[in-house]
């Protein structure tokens, strides 16, 4: 078909749909159209190439589509370079952990299944297929949040002008594959741990986190001048939740920041690991860094979330209770034990800061006793 095509004859497309002819040296038809001028005054005559007449002027069109909608995509910009971008420039003011979870999900799931795409080429089933195939290796949740990578990329470029239209808006999160379920532990177990942990740089975070359910990002950002271990008149010692490790600062919800009582146990675990972070401040002298943090490392810098895991993790294997176990699961541990004492929801969920017993039932159902009883206990021992 091609040869038949006389060198340098050109086909006049319809009036706008630029010109196509044969291009001998490449061996295909080529097709230019003229779109205006660059703001610098040189003419944009973009060249495009197909087997077939068709092709070309298929091709010609899109070009056209493209420049009344005003988005200039590259024939070359993949995906990859979508979600490179996007990691780059699109989460300036996130929290260090926000840009490394989503740096993590970009290059273990979407650049190496993606990535090569053409972005203008990427289709609602392309995105489909791919979620589909993650749904067998990843939770419901960590599948959410792969989406949302790929959904937030596109949209930082359509913003660019790099792409007409976000196609991973078009689809829907599939359900994945069931994550571990969060566990509480039994009262011997809990004195199983507090017995591990003694004497380890994490004992004061454990004894702390298993007696007052505070959050994992919540003791993490405590500072000293929110514990009080000495009683004021009728006030106990006590500790002023009213931080996290969040990018803000602040705790999750308002309800969250909360003043908390001690137990004695707390108090004493509290003022000894005081007393051991003075020795560390001593030792490292100039190379101190004041955060006033209560839990940091023996140069004063913060803890992230993995050096607690791998020490608590130590922690659990001195315990020989078995299992696999994360430091959240002590606040999943509180809640048990309090319900199982008969701590009514509605005073639990005050303790761990929810802002209503509904979050507290649906979050920690398993942990939940029944308290209901209560009414036959009283009402029997009344008649009796």
């Amino acid at each position: 078909m091609g040869k038949s095509q006389p060198q340098g004859k050109k086909s006049k497309a319809a009036s706008g749909q630029g010109t196509v002819y044969w291009d001998e040296a490449k061996g295909c038809f080529r097709g230019e159209i003229s779109l205006g001028y660059t703001p610098s005054g040189k003419r944009r005559r973009p060249k495009v190439y197909g087997r077939t007449k068709t092709e070309v002027r298929d091709k010609l069109k899109d070009l056209v589509r493209e420049a009344k909608s005003g988005v200039k995509s590259s024939a070359n910009y993949t995906v990859a370079d979508a979600v490179n971008d996007f990691l780059k420039r699109g989460l300036k003011g996130r929290s260090e952990e926000t840009l490394n979870k989503c740096r993590n999900l970009a290059n273990k799931h979407v650049i190496p299944e993606l990535g090569k795409a053409k972005l203008k080429d990427l289709t609602a089933d392309d995105v489909d297929d791919w979620l589909e195939d993650r749904a067998e290796l990843l939770a419901t949740r960590s599948l959410r949040e792969l989406h949302a990578v790929l959904r937030r990329a596109i949209a930082f470029a359509q913003k660019r002008d790099k792409v007409l239209r976000n196609v991973a808006d078009l689809v829907d999160t599939p359900k994945g594959k069931e994550g571990r379920p969060s566990k509480a532990l039994t009262l011997n177990q809990a004195q199983a741990v507090l017995s591990a942990a003694e004497g380890t740089r994490l004992y004061a975070y454990v004894v702390l986190s298993l007696m007052t359910g505070v959050r994992t990002e919540e003791a993490r950002a405590l500072v000293w001048p929110h514990v009080h271990l000495d009683p004021t008149g009728d006030i106990p010692p006590h500790v002023e939740v009213w931080r996290s490790v969040r990018a803000t600062g602040d705790t999750k919800t308002k309800k969250s920041r909360r003043t908390l009582a001690l137990p004695e146990p707390v108090v004493e675990a509290l003022r000894a690991h005081k007393a051991s972070q003075e020795t560390d401040r001593k030792v490292a002298g100039e190379k101190w860094e004041e955060n006033r943090l209560v839990f940091c490392s023996q140069v004063g810098t913060k803890l992230d979330a993995a050096n607690v895991r791998r020490g608590f993790r130590t922690i659990i294997t001195e315990s020989r209770i078995g299992g696999s176990w994360t430091p959240r699961e002590l606040r999943h541990s509180f809640v048990s034990l309090m319900s199982e004492k008969g701590v009514p929801v509605e005073e639990i969920a005050r303790l761990v800061g929810h802002s209503s017993t509904a979050t507290t039932e649906t979050v920690y159902r398993k942990e939940l006793r029944p308290v209901i009883t209560k009414g036959a206990e009283v009402m029997g021992n009344l008649f009796a």
